[in-house]
């Protein structure tokens, strides 16, 4: 497994893959005003993109259209100091397809937050990458 200059492991593209899929809760930052915006969504994987749910009007979803943006889901165990992060950035864009809508509305995907979120945005990887902090790297109990 090869390591960046911080000696954490440089995950492959297949295990990203599969980590995100794992994962129920990410991240996606979008620009907002000129300027970064992160919000928490839960998501689902569809033939290799993050689908994710979003209501009328947010900014969200007004954000998302057509835009390019970053999404990270992670997973850490403070008390073995291990974990990992996956990165990914591409297109994404509101699904306006009715044909497309009704079989995203079939997948595993109930929003966390209140209220109705009845648009989905799809994003596209075009660039992904993963770091993992090794479990030799956890410094011995004090």
């Amino acid at each position: 497994m090869p390591y960046d200059s911080g000696g954490l492991e440089i995950l492959d593209e297949d295990e990203c893959r599969a980590l995100l899929a794992k994962a129920p809760l990410g991240r996606i930052v979008f620009t907002q005003r000129a300027l970064p915006a992160i919000q928490p969504v839960n998501f689902t994987v569809d033939n290799g993109d993050v689908i994710i749910r979003a209501a009328q009007g947010t900014k969200l979803a007004a954000a998302a259209r057509n835009a390019i943006v970053a999404f990270e889901v992670d997973d850490f165990d403070e008390a073995s100091r291990t974990g990992w992060s996956v990165v990914i950035v591409g297109p994404a864009r509101v699904v306006s397809d009715p044909k497309e809508v009704a079989r995203l509305q079939e997948l595993p995907l109930r929003p966390w937050a209140p209220g109705r979120r009845e648009h989905f945005i799809r994003i596209r990887p075009t660039l992904i990458s993963g770091r993992r902090i090794p479990e030799h790297s956890a410094p011995p109990p004090s």
